[in-house]
């Protein structure tokens, strides 16, 4: 089925189509590009005008672009405008303007893509849906996911983010939701906010496109949580808080067998659901989900019953067994917030050894080296026998351990990679966790050759201390 053809995507963008051609996808990569795509040459670290020719011989319908390349022949089919993003925006805005169906944005500190793919998820059996792949939640990425709508589309999810002042607001007005959430608001982009208020009111921004009589989704148990609704009253919203004590209430989460069995009172109703995980951040986020999906709405019951079958995605805090022992790979990113979340899910399993290897969390302003420092007196701390930090930031943290949670430390997450035989033995939990920049992912690699390729040291061996 078509997605766009010449006239529709010409007028969208005020371009000029050559060809009459039909395209079924959209596409800014020719690595992943499929037949039948319109190919997006936009303009980041390389060109995209540079890969318009490879595009077509690989089966591309079309392709926007703002000049004709060398390459490629002047009856191609093409569409010609005179910026290509803008363009992609008003391909954007054409296709959330012809939907007629709910629009779910969410944005959030930690956990927007998680809890994206949760709602996803959820309203399986509820109609067509549609979501953000990955994280493509940033200028081209919402443009982008909208562009890629059918029209006959039930359900969309726009994951929202940011990393400058400025940011949310227009993407929102872009994605135009009926329900936007904010799963959290943490010390996270500080080095561009200076202090976690102006996160708040970043964050808050994406209520700014709520349509008329909207539903803003907010956690309550924050010390921003009044900014939070404070914008959501600046945009007119009917306001619903979720929390331990929110409207949307998580009334019991409970560990069993590597799962979380939940218990929630969303929307009047009582719910029960069970999660593949057993991080309790991830509870929360799930009744923020259910408000959310019931705001747009969902059949509750039914969305509480398919978040069974969610799974964190890879390097976002899924419990896997290497070898003997466990693993939470949770490496894709890291703040305060995420990593006190992440020792909270550490700490309540239970086994044997409970081992953290941390690497440096980033943009995190002048504050940084007291934000790492404070990571000792986290509570979750109490029940971490061993922590291997890898990072300048992360010695701050090593130097303000007790010595017997004192694991290695290396100067990079490769050094530390390099000591994986070192950092576990068998029977071991193992959270591995840091800013995707610190490259902490490497180690987590390093843990799965050594785990599935070898034993484990066993009986009384030690770690070596750094």
């Amino acid at each position: 089925m078509s997605l766009w053809n010449a006239a529709e995507a010409a007028a969208a963008t005020h371009g000029e189509a050559c060809g009459d051609w039909k395209a079924t996808g959209v596409s800014i990569d020719t690595r992943t590009l499929q037949a039948g795509d319109l190919f997006v040459a936009l303009t980041d670290q390389r060109d995209g005008h540079d890969f318009v020719a490879q595009a077509l011989k690989k089966g591309a319908a079309a392709a926007l672009v703002s000049r004709v390349p060398e390459d490629v022949a002047p009856d191609a089919p093409l569409l010609i405008v005179p910026d290509v993003l803008h363009a992609l925006e008003d391909l954007g805005r054409a296709a959330r303007q012809r939907m007629g169906g709910r629009v779910i944005a969410i944005t959030g500190s930690v956990g927007k893509t998680s809890t994206k793919d949760m709602a996803r998820t959820a309203l399986t059996g509820q109609g067509r849906i549609h979501a953000a792949e990955a994280s493509y939640n940033n200028h081209w990425g919402v443009p982008l996911t909208l562009a890629r709508m059918p029209a006959d589309t039930d359900f969309a999810i726009i994951e929202i983010g940011m990393n400058h002042p400025g940011e949310i607001a227009p993407l929102s007005c872009m994605a135009r939701p009926h329900v936007a959430m904010i799963t959290t608001v943490a010390a996270a982009h500080l080095e561009a906010f200076g202090a976690i208020e102006g996160i708040a009111r970043e964050k808050g921004a994406i209520f700014q496109g709520l349509q008329a009589i909207g539903t803003a989704i907010l956690p309550e148990d924050l010390p921003v949580t009044g900014i939070l609704r404070d914008c959501a009253d600046a945009a007119g919203a009917v306001v619903v808080g979720f929390g331990r004590d929110g409207m949307a209430r998580l009334i019991m989460a409970r560990p069993m067998e590597g799962r979380l069995k939940c218990r929630a009172r969303i929307a009047g109703e009582m719910v029960e659901f069970t999660l593949q995980t057993t991080g309790a951040h991830f509870a929360m986020n799930a009744v923020g989900v259910l408000a959310a999906l019931a705001a747009a709405g969902a059949d509750v019951k039914q969305a509480a019953a398919r978040l069974g079958d969610w799974q964190p995605p890879k390097g976002r805090g899924a419990l896997e067994d290497i070898g003997r022992f466990r693993l939470i790979d949770d490496a894709f990113n890291a703040n305060p917030a995420s990593l006190a979340a992440g020792l909270a899910t550490l700490a309540g399993l239970e086994g044997g050894r409970r081992v953290a290897i941390l690497g440096d969390m980033l943009e995190l302003g002048p504050d940084e080296i007291a934000l790492h420092r404070t990571v000792a007196q986290d509570p979750a701390m109490e029940s971490v026998d061993l922590v291997h930090m890898a990072g300048p930031r992360m010695r701050h943290l090593y130097d303000a351990l007790p010595l017997e949670k004192r694991g290695d430390w290396a100067a990079d997450a490769a050094e530390l990679a390099e000591r994986a035989a070192d950092l576990v033995r068998d029977g071991d939990i193992v959270l591995v966790k840091g800013s995707k920049s610190s490259r902490i992912s490497t180690v987590v690699d390093a843990l799965r050759n050594y785990g599935q390729t070898t034993d484990l040291k066993r009986g009384d061996d030690e770690c070596s201390i750094g």
